[in-house]
């Protein structure tokens, strides 16, 4: 029996909120973005596994990916702005600036973000790039 995309990425999702290896659950999110190329939440969530796992390069081709399916994805923003912070690369800025609009106009993305940052610190403490940004789209907090 072949999973549904759908399935394989509602479970992925469930198996990274319960604390899988982020190495064991890239494969699964590969192979949905491989079976829906034009999934902007799958590229997301992608972009990110790649960052826990210290691999900045092919996070930022994902989230790249993810930033062009979804221009107004602010978590696709946030991944792609610390990809890019992360392998030295410049304009990192206008992403950052985007993401905080987007939270701005929309509480419930703001809290989003926050609960990813959170999870991301939480699973990275000494995450420095996600510190900064952070800082960045939250100075008041």
């Amino acid at each position: 029996m072949t999973n549904t995309v759908e399935s394989l990425f509602d479970t992925g999702l469930e198996r990274y909120k319960a604390g899988e290896a982020v190495a064991d659950l890239i494969p699964v999110f590969k192979e949905v973005c491989d079976r829906t190329p034009k999934s902007s939440a799958a590229w997301t969530c992608l972009a990110w596994l790649y960052l826990l796992d210290d691999n900045p390069n092919s996070a930022h081709k994902a989230a790249q990916k993810a930033v062009k399916l979804n221009p107004q994805d602010p978590q696709a923003r946030v991944n792609l702005a610390i990809a890019m912070l992360e392998t030295g690369q410049k304009g990192l800025r206008q992403h950052v600036d985007f993401a905080q609009q987007l939270i701005f106009v929309n509480p419930d993305w703001r809290e989003e973000i926050q609960k990813s940052i959170e999870d991301g610190l939480g699973r990275k403490p000494d995450w420095q790039s996600l510190a900064k940004v952070k800082g960045w789209l939250f100075p008041d907090e």
